[in-house]
């Protein structure tokens, strides 16, 4: 994931899901061994809920799908 879409992925946790920015820093130093996997280790550790994963799943499907450059 790159710079600029895992500050959006963080953004939108913040505010669409109101994940509390210290459950975020939580995760994240423990993200440095699983990277990219920052809404699997929120879950795992109870810090969202099923519904909200499967939400993530979906902004996730749809940031990565609008990240692939489009042919002219």
């Amino acid at each position: 994931m790159s710079v600029s879409l895992q500050q959006k992925f963080i953004d939108y946790l913040q505010t669409d899901l109101g994940i509390p920015a210290d459950s975020i820093a939580l995760v994240m130093r423990h993200a440095s061994n699983h990277p990219g996997q920052l809404h699997m280790l929120l879950w795992h550790y109870g810090l969202i809920t099923l519904q909200q994963l499967n939400r993530i799943f979906d902004w996730l499907e749809t940031a990565s799908i609008s990240a692939i450059p489009t042919e002219v």
